[in-house]
């Protein structure tokens, strides 16, 4: 530190009186074993929440844990232009709502915002003073300078750079304050400017980083050159050093954040030197991808609803299907690991970085639906009528009021064929109730059938109405072997195969199989021609609905109308 170095920063920072040391005592390293790591989630409150941010967290999240580390949320509000209200909210709820919540930061905001942890604050706009010694120390040692250019010099910085064909930058002959005399400094400050602080980078510089990073591998990149910008005028630090900061005095041992950091991580790597602290290890994450034509890009906010996470909570998409299609992003094991641990949590699946691909997963709707019919096929009845009732009171009143108008009912409903060794998987989301679960609430029923009438077979009104009438005699006590017996007798008796075996027999001998005569019942009860087991509907349904269904089946028949 020369004496020039610590005039400037005396009078750039002539109210920073703590040191680095001063708080790197305040926040001592933690007491975790040698393993663990401390990782984080750092999101800016600057939109809606991105599914790439909850999978980043995912990751985050289970390699701490796995071994007994702490995971913190910290919140990167120095972007006051792009931050929006709400943004936190809705940040912390999601972490919630996927099982994420921090051990340390913001832990809830309901009913009031409550921050825990001793490393706080865990925002950093309430860290300027950590950030500014910093700032200063890098200054005292000449390994920083302010810098006093204007947007419009700097436009004209970028533009004469394009026309010589040079590499865009702040550096060399191109950083016009790097070599400032203290004298111009000093003149610039009494005029009331306020300056940028950009680290001084080695120019040139032909040095190499090389590191392993725990997702890419080993990387060799070139090394940093360009005064990059640390403190804006506003003194609100930059990404690139808050980061470090941040990280230094938290404690960070494992940085996990999207690859698009990768060509900063030189610069990252020269700062974490600079103030002469030990750099974590890092993962670098590839970003969920999309396939457009025949390009993979990154899914984008502006152009896929499904990269917010508003479209899981409005499909309602149960919350741990969309964390384990993220863990089969993450980890292709985890598909089998599932298969072979069908009831096992999936907070016990074994997750490495070393597993997670270099390059983007593809977003895949059609498996995060296969996904999500095994997890809701894994609840209990109970569980989908408490969790889809939720659901549906924010997104479809009037089926939660059906839900609610007869409880025991609706729990009932969502029995069929539940407990079977291959339980329904007719239900994708909760708002697929309506379409597979529909028939049950007689309003969405009649209202099903007034627009589009019975989608009878082909057999004749006056069959149809006969067998429609015979099936009024169903005895909710009678088992259901006893019933299908009972039925295939029936079928005989109208003239239809027993079994499939007799048909194929003699087709000519029969009016059709045991299964056309079935599903004129199944219509008649349903006004749909595919539906759970028939004999659990029945007896879901009661004596009662049942009859008052044929009956209004046999009235559309015999009228004519509706029976299309």
């Amino acid at each position: 530190m020369t004496a020039i170095n610590h005039e400037l920063a005396q009078l750039l920072f002539p109210h920073v009186e703590r040191t680095p040391h001063d708080w790197l005592t305040q926040y001592p390293p933690r007491s975790l074993p040698d393993s663990a790591f401390v990782t984080r989630y750092a999101p800016s409150p600057t939109g809606f929440v991105h599914i790439g941010s909850i999978y980043a967290s995912l990751v985050a999240s289970r390699v701490a844990h796995q071994g007994g580390g702490v995971f913190f949320l910290r919140i990167e509000d120095t972007d006051k232009k792009r931050e929006q209200d709400g943004s936190i909210e809705a940040i912390v709820r999601n972490m919630i709502n996927f099982g994420l919540s921090p051990d340390e930061g913001i832990i809830q905001i309901e009913p009031e915002e409550r921050e825990v942890g001793a490393y706080a604050p865990y925002t950093q706009s309430e860290r300027v003073a950590m950030y500014e010694s910093f700032a200063k120390f890098l200054v005292e040692r000449g390994l920083a300078y302010p810098a006093f250019d204007s947007e419009t010099e700097l436009d004209s910085l970028r533009k004469q750079q394009e026309a010589q064909r040079v590499r865009p930058g702040y550096y060399g002959v191109w950083a016009r304050w790097r070599d400032a005399k203290i004298e111009r400094i000093q003149e610039k400050l009494a005029q009331g400017e306020r300056p940028v602080i950009r680290v001084r980078a080695p120019f040139p510089n032909e040095a190499r980083v090389k590191l392993h990073d725990m997702i890419k591998g080993d990387l060799d990149l070139p090394a940093n050159d360009n005064d990059a910008v640390i403190l804006k005028s506003n003194r609100l630090p930059t990404y690139h050093f808050a980061h470090v900061v941040d990280d230094t005095l938290m404690r960070v041992n494992l940085v996990t954040r999207g690859d698009e950091w990768l060509p900063s991580l030189p610069l990252h790597v020269q700062l974490f030197e600079a103030i002469e602290q030990p750099k974590p290890k890092f993962a670098h994450i590839a970003p969920i991808a999309k396939m457009e034509g025949t390009t993979k890009r990154k899914l984008s906010k502006r152009k896929d609803p499904e990269a917010d996470m508003t479209y899981y909570y409005v499909a309602g998409y149960p919350e741990q299907a969309v964390t384990e299609y993220l863990l089969n992003l993450a980890n292709s094991r985890f598909e089998d690991w599932r298969r072979e641990h069908p009831t096992t949590p999936n907070s016990e699946f074994d997750f490495k970085l070393d597993d997670m691909g270099k390059s983007s997963p593809l977003f895949d709707i059609v498996k995060l639906n296969d996904i999500s019919k095994n997890v809701v096929a894994s609840y209990t009845a109970e569980q989908v009528y408490v969790t889809s009732l939720v659901w549906a009171k924010q997104n479809n009143p009037s089926l939660a009021a059906l839900l609610e108008h007869d409880r025991d009912y609706s729990v009932r409903v969502f029995n069929v064929e539940r407990m079977s060794a291959a339980p329904r998987k007719d239900i994708v989301n909760w708002s697929d109730i309506e379409r597979a679960c529909g028939f049950f609430f007689d309003e969405l029923f009649s209202a099903s059938i007034a627009a589009n009438g019975y989608p009878f077979p082909n057999l004749g009104a006056a069959l149809m109405e006969q067998i429609i009438e015979a099936a009024r005699h169903f005895d909710p006590a009678t088992l259901k072997e006893t019933w299908v017996i009972d039925m295939r007798a029936l079928a005989e008796q109208f003239g239809f195969a027993r079994d499939n075996k007799a048909y194929k027999k003699e087709p000519t001998a029969f009016k059709g199989q045991f299964g056309d005569m079935m599903m004129v019942i199944r219509v008649a009860l349903t006004g749909k021609t595919n539906t759970p087991d028939l004999y659990e509907i029945l007896q879901t349904f009661g004596v009662e609905r049942a009859n008052r269904r044929l009956d209004q089946a046999i009235a559309a028949v015999r009228s004519g109308e509706n029976a299309r």
